[in-house]
């Protein structure tokens, strides 16, 4: 699972009235996220709103992304809550022809890291699916526990959503020189919410692969940025950031759940009817609307001038 580069988190469409989720649209949405040429597909995850689905709603979106997918990217499916229900998740998507998982924290119990790296094993014996080990909220390893995972041998990574980058520091180094077999295969992702926020201090740390939910409803932009890592262009970078991350994140700090929210909203401005978020999130009001349409024009005006 060493995935390089750009990694899309899909939308879960719903009807109008959220009763449904919208697979047709949801299959023109994934096709147009491979078009963008991220290295992994990530359905049915925090942006997915994997915890507002059914399981039968669950299975068709991942049964979905496997068939638009065509193998041309690998499709990891989102799968949480307790062991027990994460391990019929799990079950689901390989059954499905998902390529891994990404393990959400479990529901809403705090625990020591070995309580989560038992957690994990228990979950990993559903499937043979490699597994990204989600780290935020309840579910936070230390570098003991990071290493520990590495025995478990269907964990092929760690994503992070804590952002402190002297934490993660430590898990990346005592993996690395841990000496075990699988050290230098194990992958790290930057999972923070608008991730292009942080890039640079993720990879001066080893971690290369980062989400972009930008990716979702702005490809021109997320691509260009993503084009400026690669580049190092601090000056594209930098004028990216002060014209449309920067005020993006400060709209998305605005209302809990805006994460989601301002992409399905961004999503929607773009021509894509990807219907309202389901409860407990919020759709943007009409302001935050109108403030997103302006940012939005904003950064896409900035890759204009970038290519000119």
């Amino acid at each position: 699972m060493r995935l390089q580069g750009l990694l899309s988190f899909p939308l879960t469409p719903f009807t109008a009235d959220g009763g449904e989720v919208a697979l047709d649209v949801f299959a023109e949405h994934v096709e147009a996220q491979i078009a963008a040429g991220p290295s992994g597909l990530f359905v049915a995850c925090g942006t997915g709103e994997f915890t507002a689905l059914s399981l039968r709603e669950y299975r068709e979106v991942v049964a979905t992304a496997v068939r638009v997918a065509r193998h041309r990217v690998p499709v990891f499916a989102g799968a949480g809550g307790g062991a027990q229900l994460a391990r019929e998740f799990a079950s689901i998507a390989a059954e499905q022809g998902a390529d891994g998982l990404l393990l959400l924290p479990p529901y809403l119990v705090a625990a020591p890291p070995r309580g989560l790296v038992e957690h994990v094993r228990q979950v990993s014996t559903a499937t043979g699916l490699p597994i990204a080990v989600y780290q935020r909220a309840n579910a936070v390893l230390d570098p003991a526990s990071a290493v520990a995972l590495l025995d478990i041998p269907t964990v092929a990574g760690i994503k992070d959503g804590r952002g402190d980058v002297d934490a993660m520091l430590r898990l990346v180094t005592a993996v690395r020189t841990s000496g075990h077999p699988r050290a230098a295969e194990f992958g790290f992702l930057n999972g923070l919410p608008t991730a292009e926020m942080s890039v640079r201090a993720y990879r001066a740390i080893g971690v290369d692969s980062y989400s972009s939910a930008v990716l979702c409803f702005a490809p021109e932009i997320a691509t260009r940025f993503w084009r400026a890592v690669e580049a190092d262009d601090e000056d594209a970078m930098n004028k990216l950031l002060a014209a449309f991350y920067l005020p993006l994140v400060a709209l998305r700090d605005k209302v809990p759940g805006y994460a989601v929210a301002l992409v399905k909203a961004g999503a929607r401005l773009r021509g894509l009817d990807v219907g309202p978020v389901r409860p407990p999130l919020v759709d943007l009001t009409p302001e935050h609307l109108d403030e997103l349409a302006s940012i939005l024009n904003a950064g896409l005006d900035t890759v204009k001038g970038l290519e000119s």
